[in-house]
Order: structure tokens, then C-alpha cells, then sequence
């Protein structure tokens, strides 16, 4: 009997233990011992649940309990999950987790621990909830070296951009919508909609391609809540519709960057049709080229069933399995990671007309929208530190930038 203890009990953590019981005679032939939730920690009550046995409301009793060979942390944050699993790491136990903030701050620190008290320290569902993602990239794509990712990484975003498109519904009401069908957080949306979500899976993915940690705070980060349905028609007459994209690239030089940030994405491209609250990721290895990983980003059982997968993992290979899945640590650099992109640029500026900004814009600009005090326009490739300086001059002339958008190659 393998005994495994759950911490938090909410969407997630309810998730695996139902997982655990409705398929536990396959887990069981695939582990070779049967697996049980011994215990769960929540402080809230749940003396009315059938499962009220198994709950305690202290981090010691599962500590204490030697016959505890994996913890699921799903608590969420780091204020009390990140404690939590660096004792259950010390106390020679695996962990597995959905915590993608917990794993973006501390994923090194926490796979170094696991080393060196010879267990695991698992996160599949941080990344693609359902969809794997990590796994794949760790042993598949193994003799591969990963010099590039891309991709869309929040199923939020990307019904909100949907239904802009789809209905020609403004920024608001596609968020009351996906607040109404539990896809977006009703009190602060802002981890999905300004792009913090994203900005954490992009990091993790971003620490297992270079092999190096890869702090949140130094990837720029911008989400969609300037987008507006008139930017959205003028993609479409590009041949392109919008997208929240996250992105990781290794320069010539080996040096890293990465972002997220709404993009022109043109119709041709793999990313363009994926739509709803689908998520999909395309990687770049050396040996194998392209590869994309689709599917359900979230949801309660599919990301619990990555969970419980991790569950398996650990008992079976324990330790072992950091041969491969694992980055080293780093200092925290000053400022934002660079960017090298030079591309077609998307400018939605207002106080300017359609005439000036062309112009401003310089050789190669293609007008795209003109309503006298508003307009739009793409331009020919530019550097990022290029895009800096036309949008200087377009303050210096009384305008005001209101988007702009990276267009991905085809």
C-alpha cells in the first residue's frame, strides 16, 4: 500500500482524491501497490463530508506518519504552500504539485532539495493542467536541445479573444462572460487577463529549455485588456487574429529572452486556430524541429489527472527521475530579459490621422484603420529598440499609443 497525503482541498486537490478512487484499480496495476489517500490538510470544516476521517488541520501529523510516501501540494501561493513542501522534501517524501507560482519562484531550489533527500519533486499540471506538457519535454524531447517555445498558455485569454472575435463583443462583456462560466476569478482577474499566469508558465518551461533558472519578474509582461475589437478587425484584414503568447527564444549569442504579450498571429500559423479555452504549445529542438502539444488548459479533473500521473511517476521512479527533468540555479539578474525581434509592428494610436501616422511610421508602413483623430497602421520590420523611438515621435506629435503588437512569422 502506498500511502499519499493531499494539502488543500479545493477544485484541485477534491479533484485527485476522486481521481485516486475512480480509477484506482489502473493506478494500482500501474504503480504494482495499491494508492491511498491517508490523509488531508484544510484548515476549513469538513466534518459533514463522508471523507471527514481523513482530514487534519496540521502539516505534523502528516510528517509524522512514516507510511506517507508522496504529498500533493494544491494549496495554491507560496505563503504557506512553499514551507509546506520544502518540509515534506526534507522529510525524504516526494511531492507533486499544481503550483505554478510556487515552481516559477522556487522550481530550483525545490528540484535541488529533492536531489538531495532522494525523492521528487513533480509539476506537470503547473504548465498545461490536463495537457502534458513538462513530461514530454523532459524525456521525449530529451536528446533534443529546445532553443525555442511559443504558445498560448491561458484558456481565459483566449476565450475572452474568442468571443471578441467571434461575436464582435468588446473586452468587458467577454470577461463577464467567462467570470460567469467559471473560466476568469470574479473578485481580480488580473493573474489571467494582465498576463501573470502566463508569465509563470513561460518561466518554468523557459528554466527546463536553457537549463537555468528563470525568474517571472525579469520577463516582460503585458496581457489583453487593451485590446479592442477594432484592433481585432484590423488583424483579420491582415490575414491574422490576436493572441496572448507566450514566448521563450535562446539568441545566437546562447543568451535568454521571453515575454507575453498580445501578437499578431497570421492565419497560417499553427497557433491561429486554437480557440476557446484550448491551450497548445509549439516547441523548437534542434534534432526534431517543430512540435506542438494541445489541449484543455484547466478543468478540475484533467489537471487532477496530471496530478495523480506525477503520483505514479514518483513512486515509480522516485529520484531517478531528475536525470532529466531538472534546472540549476541562478542569480536574479537586474531589469527585463531582452528582446531581439525584429518584426512587423502594430500601432492603434489615437490624436493622430491615419495620414500622419503613415508617415511618422516610415517606408513600408501599410495603413490599415483612419477615423480622422484615431488610427492604425503596420509597419515594416523594426527592432524593439526602433519601435521605441517611432513611439517617441508619436508622443512628440500629440498621439497616444494605445497598442502594439508584435506580428509572428507565418
Amino acid at each position: 500500500m502506498a500511502n499519499i497525503a493531499i494539502l488543500g482541498f479545493g477544485t484541485v486537490g477534491s479533484g485527485v482524491l476522486e481521481v485516486c478512487r475512480r480509477n484506482a484499480a489502473a493506478i494500482a496495476r500501474r504503480v504494482g501497490e495499491a494508492v491511498e489517500v491517508k490523509y488531508i490538510l484544510d484548515v476549513r470544516d469538513f466534518s459533514a463530508s463522508p471523507d471527514a476521517a481523513l482530514f487534519v488541520d496540521s502539516l505534523d501529523t502528516i510528517l509524522a506518519d512514516e507510511s506517507v510516501r508522496v504529498v500533493v501540494e494544491t494549496i495554491g501561493g507560496t505563503r504557506f504552500a512553499y514551507p509546506y513542501v520544502k518540509q515534506c522534501l526534507q522529510s525524504g517524501r516526494s511531492v507533486c504539485t499544481s503550483n505554478k507560482e510556487m515552481v516559477a519562484a522556487y522550481g530550483a531550489e525545490l528540484l535541488a532539495l529533492a536531489r538531495q533527500n532522494g525523492v521528487a519533486f513533480l509539476f506537470e499540471a503547473s504548465v498545461g493542467g490536463g495537457t502534458p506538457i513538462i513530461t514530454p519535454m523532459h524525456q521525449c524531447l530529451a536528446a533534443n536541445h529546445v532553443h525555442a517555445v511559443q504558445g498560448i498558455v491561458n484558456g481565459t485569454t483566449n476565450f475572452i479573444l474568442t468571443k471578441m472575435k467571434d461575436e464582435g463583443m468588446g473586452f468587458d462583456a467577454a470577461l463577464k462572460i467567462a467570470q460567469e462560466l467559471g473560466y476568469a476569478e470574479t473578485k481580480d482577474p488580473g493573474d489571467d487577463v494582465d498576463g501573470r499566469d502566463a508569465c509563470r508558465k513561460i518561466a518554468i518551461l523557459s528554466s527546463l529549455a536553457c537549463g537555468r533558472h528563470i525568474y517571472p519578474d525579469n520577463i516582460p509582461t503585458r496581457g489583453i485588456r487593451a485590446v479592442t475589437v477594432a484592433d481585432i478587425k484590423a488583424a483579420a484584414a491582415l490575414g491574422c487574429t490576436i493572441k496572448l503568447i507566450a514566448w521563450y527564444r535562446e539568441g545566437e549569442d546562447g543568451r535568454p529572452s521571453a515575454g507575453v504579450e498580445p501578437m499578431l498571429v497570421p492565419d497560417s500559423n499553427q497557433l491561429a486556430g486554437v480557440n476557446d479555452v484550448f491551450n497548445a504549445v509549439l516547441m523548437q529542438g534542434d534534432m526534431l524541429g517543430d512540435v506542438v502539444f494541445y489541449g484543455r488548459g484547466a478543468g478540475k479533473l484533467p489537471t487532477a489527472s496530471a496530478v495523480v500521473a506525477d503520483v505514479i511517476d514518483a513512486l515509480q521512479r522516485g529520484v531517478r527521475i531528475h536525470d532529466t527533468l531538472f534546472w540549476a540555479p541562478a542569480p536574479k539578474p537586474d531589469g527585463f530579459l531582452p528582446d531581439a525581434d525584429c518584426c512587423p509592428r502594430y500601432l492603434a494610436v489615437q490624436g493622430l490621422s491615419g495620414a500622419v501616422l503613415a508617415q511618422v511610421a516610415g517606408p513600408g508602413a501599410l495603413p490599415l484603420a483612419d477615423s480622422g483623430d484615431a488610427a492604425a497602421v503596420l509597419t515594416a520590420p523594426l527592432t524593439a529598440e526602433a519601435a521605441d523611438v517611432l513611439c517617441d515621435k508619436i508622443t512628440l506629435l500629440g498621439g497616444r499609443l494605445t497598442l502594439m503588437l508584435k506580428q509572428m512569422p507565418a
